[in-house]
């Protein structure tokens, strides 16, 4: 693939998992801000690129694709590259948990950051949907670290797949987003073999253009901070 793609981005969003699949590829693209501070992911423009009004939006020959999972897997069959082959022994539970990871545990993170999108301006149901979505979370995490263990080579291996760009990813933004002001209950060093993806990934040239791009700090997995970005805002 030698077309130059357009990635809609905000920093420090879902568009993150994009960017690194984008860079661990070694694929040309360009990026397009979309600046959250001014709602534009709600604009007329935008909205006729993803009616959804999230991001992010890659921009390819084959049309405009929005969700990530179907971004990056159309990326991985375009290339042939980060994920296993269909037939080989990892390949199931390679989908299993990049749908997991889309359908279950991204999704818990958005209705935990977001409560109102389910529940209304209510702040008190607010607080009990964030109640709820902090349970899901923990056993989001413990699933998770359960299964990887029990699959050696689906992630953290020395070849990467979509899983070593995306679980990174959702691990920063519960580690920076989830905890309230008067409790810290998540450590990722409760987590090895999780801890161990998010420390392969921070050792790639792929996070580190991202870094750049996106204001991530230096360790952007395993103690994240937040993104100082040079354009747009992360919320």
């Amino acid at each position: 693939m030698t077309e130059t793609l357009r990635l809609h981005y905000a920093p420090d969003n879902a568009s993150l998992i994009i960017r690194l699949a984008l860079e661990e590829l070694g694929l040309p693209y360009e990026t397009a801000l979309v600046d959250r501070r001014n709602k534009a992911q709600y604009s007329k423009a935008y909205l006729a690129l993803n009616p959804n009004g999230t991001i992010p939006v890659l921009e390819t020959p084959d049309g405009i694709l929005f969700e990530t999972a179907a971004i990056l897997m159309w990326l991985s069959e375009k290339t042939g590259k980060l994920s296993p082959e269909p037939g080989t022994p990892l390949r199931g539970a390679f989908l299993k948990w990049m749908f997991w990871c889309s359908n279950t545990f991204q999704i818990d993170l958005r209705y935990f950051f977001y409560p109102e999108k389910c529940i209304g301006e209510d702040e008190a149901h607010q607080a009990q949907v964030r109640k709820m979505f902090r349970q899901r979370i923990e056993t989001d995490l413990d699933m998770l670290e359960r299964g990887l263990s029990q699959t050696p080579g689906l992630a953290g291996a020395a070849q990467p797949t979509l899983l070593d760009l995306y679980l990174p990813c959702l691990v920063r933004w519960t580690t920076l987003y989830v905890d309230t002001a008067d409790q810290r209950w998540f450590e990722l060093g409760q987590y090895p073999t999780l801890y161990s993806v998010c420390a392969r990934a921070e050792g790639r040239a792929s996070t580190l253009a991202a870094q750049n791009a996106e204001g991530l700090g230096p360790t952007p997995f395993t103690a994240p901070k937040l993104a100082t970005p040079p354009e747009g805002s992360a919320t």
